[in-house]
């Protein structure tokens, strides 16, 4: 009888193409290599942005608008306000990590401008963004955030 633990028994594996559309870029921010991953799932959007490998610091932000007479989308400003602010109404929350001094608001920073570039792009997107960053440092001078925002607008 035939061992069912034995692996060299186990037929071909199936080649199914994975069900979430996944696209990744990578780039030099401030002189380290930085590599973005979106996943776009049925229920959530999975962003990643990883410096030498690390993911430290895991936030959500639900999409979904749920204030009354919006009609379940946000409303985007227009073009004589700041475009560049994040909109207010979205909430970034820190799932894991986010502790060590500034890499909490920061991620907060990042996680709501991703946010608020997904809901500009797609004013009726109701799906839940989770963001995991691992960022050398919490320092984000001008530069570095918008070179990091740059290579996620490039995923999305």
């Amino acid at each position: 009888m035939a061992d069912p633990f034995d692996l060299n028994q186990l037929q071909e594996p199936l080649n199914l193409p994975f069900p979430a559309a996944t696209k990744q870029v990578a780039g030099m921010v401030n002189g380290v290599q930085t590599d973005v991953m979106t996943m776009n799932f049925s229920d959530r959007i999975l962003i990643t942005i990883s410096q030498k490998g690390r993911l430290a610091h895991w936030l959500h932000v639900p999409l979904a608008n749920e204030n009354p007479g919006t009609e379940g989308s946000h409303i985007v400003s227009d073009a004589t306000d700041d475009s560049l602010l994040p909109i207010s109404n979205l909430t970034a929350t820190s799932l894991l990590g986010g502790r060590v001094p500034g890499h909490e608001t920061v991620g907060q920073l990042y996680a709501r401008q991703i946010a608020s570039a997904i809901v500009m792009k797609t004013p009726g997107e109701k799906r839940l963004l989770v963001v995991g960053l691992g960022l050398e440092t919490a320092d984000a001078d001008r530069d570095v955030f918008f070179s990091i925002i740059d290579l996620v607008l490039q995923c999305i």
